[in-house]
């Protein structure tokens, strides 16, 4: 598929398309695309042979306090800044990235004017409704100003917008579906080089005798600001998402403070005028990297150069990328260690450019003369699909694609703690309290404390590095939903908004909905054991002895489930359950029967999030009279406050059920299944859904 020319609209050819001023003055908005290489928005920018060329990017406020984000993320970020912002340094002396603190709607018609912008040029988002309702109004402010706009795509293997059009402007809901509308284009474009030269950020003023050094330079763009309202003398937000108080990363009192827009072109570096424009700084957002307990310094360090250098390192290897299965990588391993590429945070920020990944791999592939080549799902182009699968789906739903409430696709379930709403239809932030038992199973579940040690090795993972492996992922997702506490996927998508590094606005709510087969997958009635899953990927347990080190002494029999182990063995291993580790927060085969016979009436009845009984909140009171389900209860004696809880007696092995195990020589129980084969029927179910999945 041939790159297409990136789309036009705006001013077009008016005043100030830079004819009589001897050439066009061009803006470039940086956003989710921090790279110089296979930019074809930036390529368009430059074609016009620019006599001024800014690149910029606008500390965005709602990115601040209205989304979910933390310190792993908004670290990556900056790093990435900073490391654009010093490659476009490398390309001109006289050039940085220009880092302007404010809302993107205020500062960008006051930006075209001061600095005689002819065009403004970006790369589309096509996810997120906050990003669709801000760029329209950039266009229409940059039209108000005569402000020519060229956006283009680059975010992903495919336009979008024009592949949802092919999907007669239907959701892609299987891969299947995806690749049917994609064939239509062909492959994906080639990548294109990097520039090797930019223009300087010149007022009109100084065309015609730039300044010599970037310290001359930056002055007079400053200058040119005066008066310019400072988002810091507005109102303030109406909620602060990551405030400490409403359960974010932002440190407490003083040092919890955002200070990043006390001035507009930053108020928390040095005195140098070389800070001037600079990028912000972690402290500046209130933000504390040790005092949060994240891995310092990080494990996935952000920049173009670093996305790809680990890309060049992953393509050397040919055999891993041609015969690449993901269902079959292991979950168990350390961030360090990653048995998958790591390039998803580097794709989520554009550091590193989708479609050279996809090449680069297409390459390597061909390369490999052995056996075993996978194909899609499983393989590298696989997982790049199943990107392009929500993109598309998100913007074929729109703004409730991030919720159950409305949202078209996905099923309506009898979730615990759902997202609340007024009675006009608005979130209603901080959400209401649920009940008691859900809520302390959800507090269980981010604080790493539900006595299932996997789940909590995988939460502290995610909580210390930012990433955790696909599986891992599956497994909390599972055991959150519809495998054990039966508690809505918004609050698992909420806490993996705030921790993932390469958390995105359509594949993040789509893994959710999937894994709770709320949509995309169907096959409820495989649940992921919270002990023999993991097992088999790492039967000594490396994870959680690490990111659980109370247990690191257990013997590899009970590390999995350390409360089936005897008494003596705890105590050998100077950890008793219930005293130094939690105790079981649920019975797990129990709660999977209950959660199982809940979703069969969900099932049945077929609701989606915008059916009439949802929308008149009707919905939730007749699923649980049909499938009459007790309420969630916690266990006898729990005490969250103390984490010292009593054993419940199912969770208690018996001598007896030692030494049966031990005469079926390790074997499964009568009864027992493996019905945690998830991950290998989500990448089928695509093609076909069983007989009973589709009843």
């Amino acid at each position: 598929m041939a790159p297409k020319k990136p789309s036009s609209s705006g001013g077009g050819a008016s005043k100030k398309s830079g004819d009589k001023d001897g050439g066009a003055r061009v803006m470039y908005w940086f956003r989710t695309d921090l790279r110089l290489h296979d930019s074809p928005a930036l390529q368009a920018a430059l074609d016009l042979k620019p006599q001024a060329f800014f690149p910029l990017w606008c500390w965005d406020p709602n990115y601040i306090y209205k989304h979910r984000v933390g310190i792993n993320r908004f670290r990556f970020l900056l790093e990435s800044m900073s490391a654009l912002s010093s490659s476009l340094h490398s390309l001109n002396p006289l050039s940085q990235l220009l880092v302007v603190r404010g809302d993107p709607c205020d500062l960008l018609p006051e930006l075209f004017k001061r600095w005689g912008i002819t065009h403004l040029a970006f790369e589309r988002d096509p996810n997120d409704e906050y990003v669709r309702q801000r760029d329209d109004q950039a266009r229409k402010d940059a039209k108000a100003n005569g402000v020519e706009v060229l956006d283009g795509y680059g975010h992903h293997l495919y336009d979008i917008r024009e592949v949802l059009k092919a999907h007669n402007n239907e959701p892609t809901l299987t891969l299947g579906a995806l690749q049917s509308a994609v064939s239509k284009f062909g492959d994906p474009a080639k990548p294109i080089d990097a520039p090797k030269s930019i223009p300087s950020p010149l007022l009109k003023d100084d065309v015609a005798s730039p300044p010599q050094d970037i310290k001359d330079l930056l002055p007079k763009l400053l200058k040119s600001l005066e008066g310019l309202p400072e988002y810091s003398k507005k109102k303030g937000p109406e909620y602060d998402l990551n405030s400490h108080e409403l359960g974010g990363q932002r440190s407490t009192g003083e040092s919890g403070k955002v200070t990043c827009y006390d001035s507009l072109v930053g108020p928390d570096a040095s005195e140098s005028i070389k800070s001037t424009f600079s990028v912000p700084t972690l402290e500046s957002l209130g933000m504390d990297a040790k005092a949060a307990r994240v891995s310092v310094p990080s494990l996935i360090p952000g920049g173009e150069a670093e996305g790809l250098k680990r890309l060049e390192r992953v393509i050397k290897d040919t055999k891993y990328i041609a015969t690449f299965s993901k269902p079959k990588t292991s979950p168990c391993q350390d961030t360090s260690e990653a048995s998958t590429t790591l390039l998803s945070p580097y794709l989520k920020f554009g550091c590193v450019s989708v479609r050279k990944f996809w090449w680069d791999a297409v390459e390597a592939s061909k390369q490999y003369k052995g056996a075993g080549k996978t194909s899609p799902p499983e393989n590298i182009q696989g997982q790049l699909l199943f990107r392009e699968m929500y993109s598309v789906a998100e913007a074929g739903v729109g703004e409730t694609y991030k919720r159950v409430h409305a949202n078209p696709i996905s099923r309506y379930i009898d979730w615990y703690l759902p997202t609340v709403y007024d009675s006009k239809g608005k979130e209603i932030i901080p959400r209401p309290a649920g009940d008691a038992a859900s809520e302390a199973r959800y507090a269980a579940f981010v604080e790493a404390r539900t006595g299932f040690p996997f789940i909590d090795a995988a939460v502290k993972q995610l909580k210390t590095t930012g990433w955790i492996h696909h599986l891992a992922r599956h497994s909390l997702a599972s055991f959150l939903t519809r495998g054990q506490c039966w508690i809505s996927w918004e609050r698992g998508a909420e806490f993996f908004d705030e921790h993932l590094i390469d958390w995105d606005p359509a594949s993040n709510p789509g893994n959710w909905m999937w894994l709770s087969c709320s949509a995309f997958f169907h096959q409820y009635y495989r649940v992921y054991g919270l002990a023999t899953f993991p097992q088999k990927y790492d039967p000594s347990g490396s994870l959680i002895r690490k990111y659980c080190p109370e247990l690191k002494d257990f013997p590899d029999k009970h590390i999995y489930a350390p409360h089936t182990a005897p008494l003596e063995v705890q105590r050998k291993a100077k950890c008793e359950i219930g005293k130094d580790y939690p105790a079981p927060i649920l019975d797990e085969k129990k709660e999977k029967e209950h959660c199982i016979a809940r979703m069969k009436v969900a099932y049945a009845k077929g609701w989606r999030g915008d059916a009439k009984e949802v929308l008149e909140g009707k919905a939730q009171e007749i699923l649980r009279k049909e499938h009459g389900v007790p309420d969630p209860t916690l266990p006898e004696g729990y005490k969250a406050q103390e984490n010292k809880d009593k054993i419940p007696k199912w969770a208690q092995r018996k001598e007896e059920d030692d030494e049966a195990q031990k005469k079926q020589g390790g074997k499964k129980r009568k009864g027992e299944k493996d019905e945690e084969e998830d991950h290998k029927a989500s990448d089928t179910s695509t093609k076909t859904l069983s007989k009973k999945a589709k009843k």
